[in-house]
């Protein structure tokens, strides 16, 4: 566990952490903080707190100090020249007639750096931009392009549904959107109506995507054969985020009516193949049970409690102890066994001998060619028994002569 703390550059930055020290912080505190552009001033968004290594990075640096007031008075003035720095750029890239748009400009808090938010279409060459404003403002420059999701963020504003934008006002990083969400979740595929203010599609696609997913399977597709209470139908349309279906509803008098049902209380007889037109209706349907969805997914969900606790007397029946009288005697004769002491036993070397000499002699095997005080050649396996074939010499041919 190291002590850390949370610290944003920006309302909607990164969080970096550092050691605090011995200092204590509180929310929204100002900071003075190492970083790879410099010295920065940066908001307290994590007080001090315990984390475990793991979830921490490899190298924590150390704060510098709190923000006094001076440190207070510089960070605003700093955000003052930053809107001059932008004007004096924006006159410069309109007398140099670069295609690129200034989306704003910061200062470090040393003002040893600053650095020039843009966008731009195609490779922009800003060499001679850099030059002068290095000469105006006696710093270092920066000229760092960005993409329009990045502009938006910086710039903020009302999107189309009348709030601010989510990711000026608490979107940290940007997920990958796809137009197969838009599809998923029944919209039009208009570009007008699913892109943002940005141009992109708009982030708030994703924010419903997992529930789509997970209710479009439970949802029947179109042309499926459904049984409800008024009579059998076709699905027509659905609402997937409410699990719920529209039918055409053949009734038993004859006539026909669409409607909305829930998905709990239909029964679904026959789903549509793809490529083949929608299913006839039964017949005969008078012998026939009304099950709803709703009671079929309670009736699984029933037997898998049933195994789930079968499987458990199972398991402790496998594992319980017995408890009859028979087991508790074992035990006893196991302690009381453990409690013996065994002692050593030396037998003499005159015993050793007799014990020998009492050993059944083995049986030995007639040898006539040990008589002669030969010995015997090891037994060999024959090739059959062995598995094994014996090679074939190889016959060599007579070699002809060149010519």
């Amino acid at each position: 566990m190291q002590e850390v703390i949370g610290v944003r550059f920006k309302a909607t930055g990164r969080l970096e952490y550092y050691r605090p020290g011995d200092e204590v912080f509180r929310l929204d505190e100002g900071a003075i903080c190492p970083s790879d552009h410099g010295l920065e001033f940066g908001q307290v968004a994590l007080s001090n707190i315990s984390l475990p290594e793991d979830l921490l990075p490899d190298q924590i640096p150390s704060l510098v100090r709190k923000a006094t007031e001076e440190d207070l008075k510089t960070h605003e003035e700093n955000l003052a020249r930053a809107k001059e720095a932008v004007e004096f750029c924006k006159i410069k890239i309109a007398e140099e007639g670069l295609e690129m748009n200034l989306v704003g400009a910061e200062f470090t808090f040393d003002r040893s750096k600053l650095i020039f938010y843009f966008t731009a279409d195609h490779r922009v060459d800003f060499r001679k931009l850099v030059r002068e404003l290095a000469q105006n403002f006696h710093t270092r420059i920066e000229l760092r392009q960005i993409g329009v999701r990045d502009q938006a963020k910086l710039l903020g504003g009302i999107g189309p549904c009348g709030q601010e934008f989510c990711c000026h006002r608490f979107m940290r990083d940007f997920d990958p959107v796809s137009i197969k969400m838009a599809k998923t979740q029944g919209l039009s595929l208009n570009p007008t109506k699913i892109s943002g203010i940005c141009g992109r599609l708009m982030c708030c696609l994703n924010y419903e995507q997992e529930v789509y997913q997970a209710n479009t399977k439970k949802v029947p597709p179109k042309g499926t054969l459904v049984l409800t209470e008024d009579g059998q139908g076709h699905v027509v349309d659905r609402d997937v985020l409410q699990t719920r279906v529209r039918v055409h509803v053949y009734k038993d008098d004859g006539t026909e009516d669409e409607k909305y049902y829930s998905v709990d209380a239909i029964e679904i007889l026959q789903k549509r193949k793809k490529g083949h037109s929608k299913p006839e209706l039964w017949e005969d349907m008078e012998d026939h049970d009304f099950v709803t969805e709703g009671e079929k997914k309670a009736l699984r969900e029933e037997e898998e409690a049933d195994k789930r606790e079968e499987e458990k007397v199972s398991e402790e029946e496998t594992f319980q102890p017995c408890s009859c009288p028979c087991r508790a005697q074992e035990d006893q004769e196991v302690a009381s066994f453990e409690e013996v002491e065994f002692e050593e036993i030396q037998i003499p070397e005159e015993e050793e001998a007799t014990e020998a000499q009492a050993a059944p002699d083995v049986k030995k095997e007639d040898r006539s060619v040990e008589d002669q005080g030969q010995e015997t050649a090891p037994f060999q396996e024959p090739y059959a028994v062995k598995g094994r074939v014996k090679p074939k010499k190889r016959r060599m041919g007579r070699r002809r002569r060149r010519k």
